[in-house]
């Protein structure tokens, strides 16, 4: 059992752990550009202005199955020519779509990026939404689904990180 554990420690330390100050730069970027599902949903909740808009990069047929509330629907393939029209540049962007098995929020946060809007992809898209147990709409009205435990904290507001 020894010889295994040494065998999965260097496995995982082949390459070692970047210096502090490059994971500091690495990670302080990555913050940079996506957002949590749970503070954006938190700060609409808060009410009032959050200081950004949410846009739902998906097809009407998805966003008709289920969108965040307050969300602008946009479609990627039509982000160049319409999103002068719904988006004010000098509001904040949150892309997603449908979750992360998807870069659909990174082709649309691109696509806004090379426009000129300051973009930040939300992590987890619109199934880490449903699944952390945040209102949606959809064609019925509001719907809330009980919190996954996998994904959200059973008996705490939020997850503490």
């Amino acid at each position: 059992m020894a010889s295994q554990n040494i065998t999965t420690a260097r496995s995982v330390l082949r390459v070692p752990p970047a210096s502090p100050a490059a994971a500091a730069a690495y990670f302080g970027a990555s913050l940079a550009f996506h957002a949590d599902v749970s503070d954006v949903a938190h700060a609409l909740e808060a009410g009032g202005d959050p200081g950004f808009v949410v846009l739902d990069s998906r097809s009407t047929a998805s966003w008709d199955q289920g969108h965040v509330p307050g969300a602008v629907h946009l479609p990627t393939a039509l982000i160049a020519e319409q999103a002068a029209g719904l988006l004010d540049p000098a509001v904040p962007v949150i892309t997603y779509c449908w979750g992360p098995g998807c870069d659909g929020a990174a082709k649309a946060a691109l696509a806004l990026a090379e426009l000129g809007y300051q973009v930040k992809e939300m992590l987890g898209g619109f199934e880490y939404w449903v699944r952390e147990g945040f209102t949606f709409e959809s064609g019925e009205g509001p719907e809330r689904r009980t919190a996954d435990p996998l994904t959200a904290p059973v008996d705490a507001e939020d997850c503490g990180c």
